[in-house]
């Protein structure tokens, strides 16, 4: 690892000093951020991009509760200081093997006159754009307060093309919405669509990773890093000054944070490039989180997998054991005494057979959900006590389960739904956890679904928040990864904790079995939800037509099969599940292969050709190894992807296995429609080829020996 750290580089920043304003620039010089205090002594930013203002002069400060008065203004520089840092650090995973952090600093030191108390204001500069953060030194006339509002503003140069979903308190499953900022009042009420729990604050309220275009070409990413010991932020738009503010989640009180200093807020990003690729490429995020906290890793692996789900979202089996009982009491319930159902999924007969696929295709773990007493009234009850996480039903042999696994080289995958009951999970966490480590689980999907208890509090508040943290560092010391749904938006905490080795947190593919989603759909997430971190987007759908598992469901998986398997490529993770059931696989074995060859682990990615809404191309090879793969998804409009394999290895042969949607292709009227074509190429070659509407195409590039 390289790194310095050299203080007061004054011709490197830039740096414009006069009494009351700083400038400083990024390290290749592309950005420009200006500081400087209002008369009132109110604190100002402005951000610039190759000359050109991406954010106009933009309020900082907080608002604080009980008479107090706020971090607005009345303040005065005290100190700056300016510094650069430059390392190349290993992720224990991810989209490549090394990641430059490299940025130029700018710290102001506030004092606000009318009560002696400090604020400093921390920027960073990076190449892709703009971190900001506050920072309470201990003191003695700040030290607890209440935040009854953030005031961060982002003050925008125009009526920006904006992919926005509806800001909430408790959900981003929403599809997106594309719209003029001007646009987003008259269209919220439809894009807010139903779930199991929710709440919105205003009709010009959106949700981080926030992506805009603006008329010049320019693309602008807004969202935040580092959430810790803090509640999630939205952003709020003023329709007549198109100027964004913060607006942070409030608790059951309705109040935003608690705060002992010293402490500091979360970061605040804007990243900012004129060519869609680099906001893909940026890193930034996870940059700005801190390195490893746990100090052997190597536990800690990717894993592919497939689980007793699908069949469960689509209605086609049930989480719960009996029909027959109105309400379960758990320690009270007889589940000997009662009639079971024939759909419960998670039985040993069936569960034998996802496990023996998995052995078959070189899968790693089995997910099954609806093993463990309690799903008859789960949902919707208010209900505290809700599951103990280690009670199976009476069809599900835990160590008869665990054993035959292991004999066939598979791992479990645990499965911890909360209900919302967040104090129920805190309650039975510790034991969960040992159980499934004596019974061979190092992983676990959690959940929180439905609205939160304690009573009141909302998915991403401050309170909820902390327990999230606290479910992964509890998790850290079991040696258990972590993959939850449900949970607030990931803000690069996978670098700190990488046991986070997944989330949620979006429109997954559940919502197809839901009614379906847009299908340009995953040409957005990349640009908004995957900026924070990895999403366990549950990909490889092959039957598209959700009736055929569930006569009563007449949603359509809106995607083509080609575009089902380049998933596995654009939505990074190093969690894939292969979703759809072993049968549908079956009928599919050439076009399955690509999900049992692709990696999930990277040395190199490279963004071939991308654009928020319409396409995305990705190249990436795989971790240790000479092999690439490829993949293609579309939006709505039939197009043409001309690419170069120039970042092959030259002077090497590769054989390109292509998987593409065949010319008849169509994600409603034909999606499993494909073609499988092979071919030897090199570094010199090019490829040209066709994307149906929802559709796509993956590609294997393995040497020739």
């Amino acid at each position: 690892m390289k790194s310095f750290f050299i203080i007061n580089m004054m011709l490197l920043l830039s740096l414009f000093n006069c009494s009351n304003a700083q400038e400083f620039q990024s390290p290749n010089g592309d950005f420009t951020m200006r500081f400087s205090l209002e008369n009132d002594g109110q604190p100002t930013y402005q951000l610039s991009y190759k000359n050109q203002e991406v954010v106009k002069p933009s309020h900082l400060g907080l608002e604080l509760k009980d008479d107090k008065k706020s971090l607005l203004d009345g303040f005065t520089i005290v100190d700056t200081s300016t510094s650069t840092f430059d390392e190349t650090w290993t992720p224990v995973w991810g989209e490549e093997s090394q990641i430059r952090n490299h940025y130029n600093e700018l710290a102001i030191s506030l004092k606000q006159k009318e009560t002696d108390r400090l604020m400093l204001i921390r920027f960073r500069l990076f190449d892709e754009g703009l971190g900001f953060r506050y920072e309470f030194p201990q003191q003695d006339n700040l030290v607890y307060f209440m935040i009854k509002e953030e005031k961060s503003q982002f003050a925008m140069t125009g009526d920006h093309t904006t992919f926005w979903i509806p800001g909430d308190y408790d959900t981003q499953e929403y599809d997106y919405t594309k719209s003029k900022l001007s646009e987003i009042n008259e269209k919220f009420d439809d894009a807010v669509t139903g779930n199991a729990s929710q709440e919105q604050f205003s009709k010009t309220g959106v949700q981080t990773a926030l992506m805009m275009k603006t008329d010049s070409g320019l693309y602008i990413n807004l969202h935040e890093a580092a959430l810790i010991n803090y509640s999630c932020m939205s952003l709020d738009l003023d329709e007549e000054t198109m100027v964004f503010e913060s607006h942070l989640t409030p608790d059951a009180q309705d109040n935003k944070a608690y705060m002992q200093a010293p402490c500091n807020s979360p970061w605040r990003t804007i990243m900012v490039s004129d060519d869609a690729r680099d906001i893909l490429a940026s890193r930034m995020t996870l940059n700005l989180n801190e390195p490893c906290a746990i100090e052997d890793t190597s536990w800690i692996k990717p894993v592919k997998y497939i689980g007793v789900w699908w069949e469960m979202i689509t209605g086609k089996s049930s989480w719960a054991y009996t029909d027959e009982l109105p309400a379960v009491q758990l320690g009270f319930t007889d589940y000997s005494k009662v009639k079971p159902n024939d759909t419960h999924a998670a039985n040993n007969t069936k569960v034998k057979r996802y496990i023996d696929f998995a052995s078959e295709h070189g899968f790693d773990g089995v997910l099954v959900e609806g093993w463990n007493e309690g799903w008859e009234d789960w949902f919707g009850k208010s209900k505290d006590y809700v599951f103990d996480f280690v009670t199976p039903y009476p069809d599900f042999d835990v160590e008869e389960i665990h054993k035959y696994a292991k004999s066939k080289g598979v791992k479990m995958i645990m499965h911890h739904e909360t209900s919302g009951s967040t104090r129920n999970y805190e309650r039975h966490m510790d034991k969960a956890y040992k159980f499934m480590k004596d019974n061979g689980y190092d992983a676990v999907k959690s959940g929180y679904v439905g609205n939160i208890i304690p009573r009141g509090e909302h998915h991403y508040s401050q309170y909820i928040i902390n327990h999230y943290q606290y479910a992964i560092e509890k998790a850290a010391d079991y040696e258990v990864m972590v993959n939850a749904h449900e949970a607030v938006r990931p803000t690069g905490i996978c670098r700190t904790y990488p046991n986070l080795i997944g989330n949620e947190s979006a429109r997954g593919t559940e919502f197809q079995a839901f009614g379906g989603s847009k299908p340009n759909h995953v040409t957005i997430l990349p640009f908004t939800r995957l900026i924070g971190g990895p999403m366990d987007y549950t990909p490889g759908i092959f039957e598209m037509d959700i009736s055929k598992l569930n006569p009563n469901n007449n949603s359509h998986v809106n995607s083509t099969l080609a575009n089902q398997l380049a998933l596995y490529v654009t939505m990074y993770s190093p969690l894939q599940m292969a979703a759809d059931l072993p049968e549908h696989y079956e009928q599919f074995m050439d076009a399955f292969q690509f999900i049992k060859d692709v990696a999930i682990d990277w040395d190199k990615s490279i963004y071939l050709e991308a654009e928020p809404g319409d396409y995305l191309t990705i190249a990436r090879k795989e971790k240790g190894a000479s092999s690439w793969f490829i993949g293609n998804v579309n939006g709505t409009t039939p197009r043409t992807s001309n690419i170069k394999l120039d970042f092959l290895e030259k002077g090497k042969t590769y054989k390109a296995t292509i998987y593409a949607d065949a010319k008849d292709a169509h994600y409603k009227t034909n999606p499993q429609a494909y073609t499988i074509k092979t071919k030897n190429v090199t570094s010199k070659s090019k490829l040209s080829l066709w994307s149906a509407p929802g559709g796509g195409f993956a590609i294997s590039l393995e040497e020739v020996k």
